[in-house]
């Protein structure tokens, strides 16, 4: 048997190694670190690429598939590292031990893509504590205090959420005796009404509420964001959280399918508190940082309709899944840009800002004057955050509300469009800000390494969505895993 298809993973797994020789190269300042960890993000995502949507591959008795799905989020996973590596390359210059912000940010990788890969509960969740473990000091890697609280709240959220979880899956685990996804499902179809099961659901959806900060598990998403560092926030909400959502599908779609009319209601309920509260609340704020935060919560809402459409509708799940899939794509390149952008208007007030101000939305005021180049891709990214046509935020989104709609959830798809329809509120006042109010900086500074990950996601969103194959790949991904779930 090939191993190829798993080469990108174990260059990851290796890289994050060889990074910590950077302590014994002189005068590096993090350099060598940074440049190996470019090339092995670049040389692994190239061969993901060139392999393309495999048919499902197995590994290690099953244990692992390489399918489509996992080859899109190992995309997505792969480009916003590269993204935050790049910034990350000026951000660590001037840091204590660069070199370990960078073996933390490709394990953390690798754990995304082993989630990914995974076609049974254990490794699944290894890969969630691999991921997790080695974000939880990420938080904290400037130490100072608010990093600190940070990072401590994200390990005890991370940790409560983790044992939820676990509990759950050992309840699914007892009923059915298999930790594998798809023998799970067979096992389920013939144990339905088995309380054990219904039980074991309930904190498997609790559990991943917790992971995919859904309301109410969803404050400590909030906190953890706006503490930690810019490009660590880009990492936690363009990817670690797209890795629950992956899990999500594996897990409910495919091994709890049996149960979805179980978790139809609560999976909606969630959904549409999580998409009008994250609305509502990243309405009022002031800084654009907990904005993006909250903002981040609503989109989380969104992607869970996918949950809602195939609960309700196995005819309709393709387009659902596939909308999520989208969601998931779009927002990682929209939130992942806006985060690295915040931190050069960051830097260029922080001499004179009090702590916890330095995102203070006055502080993009005018900077279409003083920092044009960040100010034309910030204008981009919020308009696409907000749907606005034909960027492709407005694509992700529209395919999701589609689905609903053609699955008879109606109500659910207007829920959706009014909460975006607020949601450009706060996304244009940034653009306002920026290009109607007079400056309140003489000139900010416009680093290459930190605009041109931007200009990278900025071009993703511009094309992507006007991209057929985008499509064709998600719909792709979506029938392989709803066939593993027994769904024709």
């Amino acid at each position: 048997m090939s191993y190829g298809l798993l080469l990108p993973e174990l260059i990851i797994a290796a890289s994050a190694l060889i990074v910590l020789l950077d302590v014994f190269v002189k005068n590096s300042r993090g350099r060598f670190a940074g440049y190996v960890s470019i090339i092995a993000i670049l040389v692994s995502l190239i061969l993901v690429l060139k392999d393309g949507l495999v048919d499902p591959t197995p590994y290690f008795n099953d244990t692992i598939v390489v399918d489509p799905i996992s080859q899109i989020f190992n995309m997505i996973f792969l480009v916003v590292a590269l993204l935050v590596v790049i910034a990350g390359v000026a951000y660590t210059e001037d840091k204590f031990h660069p070199e370990v912000f960078y073996s933390l940010l490709l394990f953390a990788t690798l754990g995304m893509m082993i989630v990914a890969i995974s076609n049974d509960l254990i490794p699944l969740f290894v890969g969630f504590e691999l991921a997790s473990l080695a974000t939880y000091p990420m938080a904290a890697f400037e130490r100072e205090r608010r990093g600190i609280e940070a990072s401590i709240k994200y390990f005890v959220i991370g940790g409560l959420s983790s044992a939820i979880l676990l509990f759950g899956l050992s309840y699914i685990y007892g009923v059915t005796g298999t930790t594998n996804i798809p023998q799970i499902a067979e096992a389920l179809s013939a144990n339905i009404m088995k309380p054990a099961s219904l039980l074991g659901l309930i904190f498997v959806v609790a559990g991943f509420g917790f992971k995919m900060a859904l309301v109410p598990f969803h404050m400590w998403a909030i906190d953890v964001y706006d503490g930690a560092p810019h490009l660590i926030s880009a990492l936690l909400s363009s990817a670690s959280k797209k890795m629950a959502f992956i899990a999500g599908f594996k897990v409910l779609i495919v091994g709890l399918i049996a149960l979805r009319f179980d978790w139809y209601i609560g999976i909606a309920l969630l959904a549409v508190i999580t998409m009008t509260v994250g609305n509502v609340v990243a309405a009022i704020q002031q800084s654009v940082k907990r904005m993006l935060a909250y903002s981040s919560v609503a989109h989380a809402g969104y992607i869970a309709i996918a949950f809602v459409v195939i609960s309700k509708s196995l005819e309709h799940a393709e387009i659902a899944l596939a909308g999520g899939i989208l969601h998931i794509f779009s927002h990682a390149l929209m939130n992942g840009g806006a985060f690295i952008l915040a931190s050069i208007v960051a830097a260029g007030v922080i001499a004179r800002a009090k702590p916890g101000e330095e995102d203070n939305l006055e502080n993009y005021a005018g900077l279409g004057k003083v920092a044009p180049v960040s100010a034309l891709l910030m204008a981009i990214l919020m308009l696409s955050l907000g749907g606005v046509p034909p960027l492709f935020g407005f694509f992700s989104k529209a395919v999701i509300f589609l689905s609903a709609i053609k699955a008879d959830l109606l109500w659910l798809a207007i829920i959706g469009v009014l909460n975006s329809a607020l949601s450009l509120y706060y996304y244009a006042r940034v653009v306002m800000y920026m290009y109607w109010k007079d400056p309140v900086l003489e000139r900010v500074n416009e680093p290459l390494l930190y605009v041109l990950p931007v200009a990278i996601a900025t071009v993703g969103v511009l094309l992507l969505g006007l991209y057929p194959p985008t499509y064709r790949w998600a719909f792709e991904a979506a029938h392989a895993l709803l066939q593993m779930g027994g769904v024709p």
